[in-house]
């Protein structure tokens, strides 16, 4: 298998490069050049600046050419979710930030080359299109949270829309596969949460209607944490007090920011803003108990929590199903029981 290295500087090229050989054969392409696209590569590592034109426009010709790269890693400049939101927009199917290590660079290359191995029919990722662009739906509306422009609610939906067609048609274990290989912090969990709580009420027999609300909330519901810094976000380990305290904030901080759109609804801004509630009263940040508790936050809560123990992290690998399911049936008082049952074969077996 060839992997093929393009970069907008011959440093980046021969860094990664370095990490990577003897292991697999790898060629190497400064971007711009003639030659930039080595057509028979199985995977591209592309490392540029996303934020320079130039980059962009002759990026943009690259990857409309890397048709047999099963896997199009990206390497960006810094950790920012502009960049991130860039890179998938270019066809991107993972993306890793700066400082990159050989141990994630090879974990990538290695889930392609069990992809390519794979046969077509168990061949995992099957959900990978509606995936990217959920990435990309989320990554433009924490774009346009933190510079102040206006979210595309149509896109959100719409992205949220192609999730709920995947479930349906390839089922949740090959979603969480797919989100889990290809998608990081907040934009993974985001993902997880969607395609968890879409599972879940398919698995209820929810009407189309009730799905869509459940499927807009999800995307929307950590709306919130654009305004969170990503040290805090992606912070390995427990939180100090003014961490916590700070993430605290995102349900009612996405609440401010979604409640003066058209089209978002009172039943979406009341899971976004509800959805770290218990029916104890413990939870926050209104402390709601049970009668002020939707039956869409319900839902919405046990999947985001369940999500959560499942998350895929640099620095966490992902909780087991099973494990995850008794965490959530431990929580006595917290979550509704009916539904925490209800919940059992989505968590183990869908």
């Amino acid at each position: 298998m060839l992997v093929h290295i393009i970069a907008d500087r011959s440093g980046k090229s021969s860094q990664l490069r370095s990490m990577i050989e003897p292991q697999h054969s790898v060629s190497c392409a400064a971007l711009g050049a003639a030659d930039a696209v080595d057509k028979e590569c199985s995977v591209a590592i592309i490392a540029a600046d996303l934020r320079n034109v130039d980059n962009i426009a002759a990026l943009k010709d690259i990857c409309g050419r890397l048709k047999n790269a099963r896997r199009r890693i990206f390497v960006t400049e810094q950790r920012e979710r502009r960049d991130a939101m860039q890179a998938y927009a270019l066809g991107a199917t993972h993306v890793l930030a700066n400082p990159v290590t050989p141990r994630s660079l090879l974990a990538a290359i290695a889930e392609s080359m069990s992809a390519s191995n794979a046969p077509v029919e168990s061949e995992p990722g099957r959900s990978h299109g509606a995936a990217s662009g959920g990435a990309v739906a989320l990554a433009s509306m924490f774009s346009a949270v933190l510079e102040g422009n206006p979210i595309d609610v149509a896109v959100a939906r719409s992205a949220a829309g192609g999730i709920a067609d995947s479930i349906s048609e390839h089922g949740l274990s090959d979603w969480l596969g797919t989100v889990r290989r290809h998608h990081e912090g907040t934009y993974q969990h985001c993902l997880l949460v969607t395609g968890v709580a879409v599972d879940f009420g398919l698995s209820l027999g929810l009407p189309r209607a009730d799905i869509e609300r459940l499927h807009s909330a999800a995307t929307f519901h950590d709306i919130g944490k654009a305004k969170i810094p990503l040290a805090v976000l992606d912070k390995p380990g427990r939180l100090d007090p003014e961490e916590r305290a700070m993430i605290e904030t995102h349900p009612a901080v996405g609440y401010d920011v979604l409640k003066d759109i058209a089209g978002i609804s009172p039943e979406i801004l009341d899971a976004v803003r509800h959805h770290h509630e218990f029916l104890d009263g413990s939870g926050y940040p209104d402390g709601l108990c049970a009668s002020s508790i939707s039956d869409v936050v319900r839902i919405l809560t046990i999947s985001d929590i369940f999500a959560a123990l499942i998350e895929d992290r640099r620095y966490k690998p992902p909780m087991p199903r099973d494990q995850a399911y008794e965490v959530i049936r431990s929580m006595h008082g917290k979550l509704e029981g009916p539904l925490v049952a209800a919940f059992r074969p989505v968590a183990l077996n869908r």
